[in-house]
């Protein structure tokens, strides 16, 4: 069993008396690692190296922090089979999935040391003939930033990219649940050569990560989490006035038109709700199907719910892995029962399974309806509910009838249809004949509850700048 340190000023730091937070394997319930989790005294002296480190940090060039990035990502693909392991361990992955996204992470962080030539300010026209008003892009300072447990390694790398290629430094709070994947990839800064202090990764509890997010030096903070984090960062983000960036909620509703593929559409939504046990932000979890189509598409749910095997994927990669801890599956199961008491309809699924891990069946519930709570709230794992609709408007109400609006999905061969459904579904993404993937040159960023801010592409790297205007008048 491994013992993980607090990563501060490019290194290790050990402490004998620090308390260790036990890491978990989510399917075999067995401690796989340990890490130190840091006191109020190092996160205070996290923050303040950090700031201390800003200094330097922002007065190079945007391209020679843009080859430090560089020089990460090699360092990261170099490091892919120490992360995967870590990951895999920590979180139920498969191996091969765990290392691939080490080596996706390198492909983010690439993408935005490309920034370096590319971070513009603009030159905006005077009322004065003798007078330039220049508006320029500043890094912010230090910047916190808070990772979940779903995909820590790919998310750690999305959040710190940018905010490392515009300037800032970072104090990074993994989840406790996934903490180790975050202290290999501080081995991988460490290697590649960062100044001691841009990048820094500390295990905490609440408290503790309270202290650093409401840090008078501390000038942002991200997050990927929950509405119920998310309320709890903008608490904390009003005490300095701190930004925020968060990614929260999110219900993808997927409409099913009665010209969509029907193979293709039931394939990628069953692909969707168990990659990762559902354990995705932009998973599908809710499903409108047309009326005339609707028995149809239900069996083909069925069938390939049935299909799909669960259990230990370090035994099977097929297999669809564990949740990520004993609440987690307690908490659905108990909202699959109220769905049922409710009047739905359980088709597949719907049990806890005997033995060790954390294991939920693939879960498929009919005859719902839109103001159950299953097709209301958040479901976080293998469980899809479906309904049934009239024509497109009425599935674009229905769709629109929610409290989040991350992402969203409409499976149709009619343009016409799926322009509709486009220019007005209350989301900051649909995908249109797939499911969601959130590419990094996009802009991942929700509407409503699920969401201030956003990550990915261009404007997700401009949300770790400022401006200053410098009014030039000669």
């Amino acid at each position: 069993m491994r013992t993980y340190n607090n990563f501060i000023y490019n290194d290790f730091v050990e402490k004998a008396e620090a308390t260790k937070i036990p890491v978990y394997n989510p399917a075999t319930e067995e401690v796989i690692g340990q890490v130190s989790a840091a006191s109020a005294e190092d996160a205070k002296e996290a923050v303040e190296i950090a700031a201390a480190a800003q200094k330097g940090w922002r007065k190079l060039t945007s391209i020679q922090r843009g080859d430090y990035l560089r020089r990460l990502a090699d360092a990261l693909v170099a490091r892919k089979d120490d992360i995967g392991r870590a990951l895999a361990l920590e979180s139920g992955k498969a191996l091969d999935e765990a290392t691939s996204e080490a080596v996706y992470a390198a492909d983010i962080t690439r993408y935005h040391a490309e920034w370096a030539r590319r971070i513009e300010g603009e030159i905006i026209p005077s009322d004065s003939p003798s007078e330039n008003l220049l508006l320029q892009r500043e890094p912010i300072g230090v910047v916190a930033c808070l990772i979940p447990f779903n995909y820590p390694v790919y998310t750690l790398m999305r959040k710190i990219a940018p905010a490392l290629i515009t300037g800032n430094t970072v104090v990074v709070r993994p989840s406790n649940n996934t903490p180790c994947s975050a202290f290999e990839i501080a081995r991988a800064v460490q290697e590649a050569g960062l100044p001691p202090g841009v990048v820094n990764v500390l295990a905490m509890d609440h408290s503790t990560a309270e202290i650093v997010c409401t840090h008078p030096r501390v000038g942002m903070i991200t997050l990927t989490g929950s509405v119920g984090a998310g309320r709890k960062v903008l608490e904390y983000s009003q005490v300095n006035i701190a930004k925020s960036s968060l990614e929260l909620g999110g219900k993808t509703p997927a409409i099913v038109e009665a010209d969509a593929d029907l193979e293709k559409a039931a394939s990628q939504i069953v692909a969707s709700k168990t990659t990762h046990c559902g354990q995705l932000c932009t998973a599908v979890e809710r499903v409108y199907v047309h009326e005339a189509v609707y028995d149809r598409f239900v069996g083909l749910l069925r069938d390939l719910f049935k299909q799909r095997a669960f259990g230990d994927r370090a035994k099977n990669p097929a297999f669809m892995g564990p949740l990520i801890n004993e609440n987690t599956r307690l908490g659905i199961h108990q909202m699959v029962q109220r769905a049922i008491d409710d009047g739905a309809t359980l088709e597949v699924g719907g049990y806890i399974p005997e033995g060790q891990g954390h294991f939920y069946p693939p879960t498929l519930l009919t005859n719902c309806r839109q103001d159950m709570e299953i097709v209301q709230e958040e479901i976080f794992g293998p469980v899809l509910p479906v309904l049934k609709y009239r024509d497109a408007e009425e599935a674009l109400m229905l769709a629109n009838d929610h409290q989040f609006g991350l992402a969203s999905v409409i499976y149709t061969e009619n343009y016409r249809t799926a322009m509709m459904v486009a220019n007005e579904i209350e989301a900051g993404e649909i995908y249109i004949n797939r499911t969601p993937a959130d590419p990094y040159q996009g802009y991942h960023a929700g509407w409503k509850r699920s969401g201030l801010g956003g990550d990915d592409g261009k404007h997700g790297m401009l949300e770790f700048t400022q401006t200053r205007l410098v009014v030039l008048s000669y």
